[in-house]
């Protein structure tokens, strides 16, 4: 029989349920993470999961909020930077998503991996939202599941990937954070269903009018995932896109500007400003380390358009 999870609260730093040796693990994955942070985290994930290897097998269940837990293996070299309260995931999403609250949207979360935005987006903190969380891989939509289920099954579970067309792929990678149906099909993995955005629209699962905000981490078909959603681009939406630190030549971003209607948008942490892209030199600037992931955004909303200046507004006057 499993061990009950080990209990970790963010707001209060309590960590409950774990023995000598786990809460030594813990000392050790924080202060791995504040050092680390210095330079973007480099090396993090590799040291994590080899202290990973001295540990029993067990989850860790991280209260994000009041009413948010995610649940993941404990000593989980990509998900144990949480235990580090100082250590924020993905600022510029939690931007977004916490200057919506009031806003009746829909998160369609792609590239779910265990669900850390759906639990989270789907709690009272952040307004209770309807939330889709879509993910591949069967090793990985098992704790995506997990965390539906501990949270009350408050958001919607899809096991397929996201693609230009309705088919089949294949799954491949070695890292639970970078599993991909970009890879060469021959070279075996797990075969997985796929789906295009404008086809949850066909199936019934959100209508065609709405306000979306769509989170692609879809390692590298996120162009193939927005050519299949152009109807759902056209109602209230924006795409949230991976930009990879290493491709120099920003192929999402530049496709967002070049082929669609989108206004491509991105956070600026010199301004802390949400700033819309004209020109893709400001990407070379942004885009500071090699080996991590910087979240675009696209809409042809106005309605997010004039959130998203609603937010600036509110830093401007913060900074004040």
């Amino acid at each position: 029989m499993a061990q009950a999870p080990i209990q970790f609260d963010r707001a209060s730093g309590a960590l409950e349920g774990a023995n000598l040796w786990e809460r030594t693990a813990a000392l050790a994955l924080v202060t791995g993470s504040k050092i680390s942070s210095h330079f973007s985290h480099m090396g993090y994930i590799a040291c994590a999961n080899l202290l990973r290897k001295t540990l029993p097998a067990r989850n860790i269940a991280i209260k994000l909020n009041p009413d948010a837990v995610f649940e993941f293996p404990y000593g989980d070299g990509y998900w144990s930077k949480l235990l580090n309260r100082s250590y924020n995931y993905e600022d510029e999403l939690e931007l977004l998503f916490a200057g919506s609250v009031d806003v009746d949207y829909t998160l369609i979360d792609c590239g779910a991996n265990y669900g850390y935005w759906s639990v989270l987006v789907s709690s009272k903190p952040f307004g209770s939202h309807k939330a889709i969380a879509i993910e591949p891989s069967a090793q990985n939509y098992s704790k995506l599941a997990n965390n539906a289920r501990v949270n009350g099954d408050r958001f919607e579970t899809m096991k397929c990937a996201i693609g230009a067309t309705r088919g089949t792929a294949r799954l491949s990678g070695t890292k639970h954070e970078a599993f991909s149906i970009a890879g060469d099909p021959s070279a075996g993995g797990e075969e997985v269903p796929v789906v295009a955005l404008d086809n949850l629209i066909d199936d019934g699962k959100v209508a065609p009018t709405g306000k979306y905000l769509i989170k692609l981490d879809v390692e590298g078909v996120e162009i193939e995932a927005i050519k299949g959603g152009a109807r759902l681009l056209e109602a209230d939406s924006v795409i949230m896109c991976e930009e990879h630190g290493s491709d120099r030549s920003h192929a999402v971003s530049r496709y967002i500007l070049e082929h669609t209607p989108l206004k491509l948008i991105v956070y600026d942490p010199s301004t802390r400003r949400m700033e819309t892209v004209t020109e893709l030199s400001i990407l070379d600037r942004i885009k500071v380390s090699t080996h991590v992931g910087y979240n675009v955004f696209g809409t042809a909303s106005a309605f997010w358009q004039k959130r998203i200046d609603a937010l600036n507004a509110k830093t401007a006057r913060r900074i004040q």
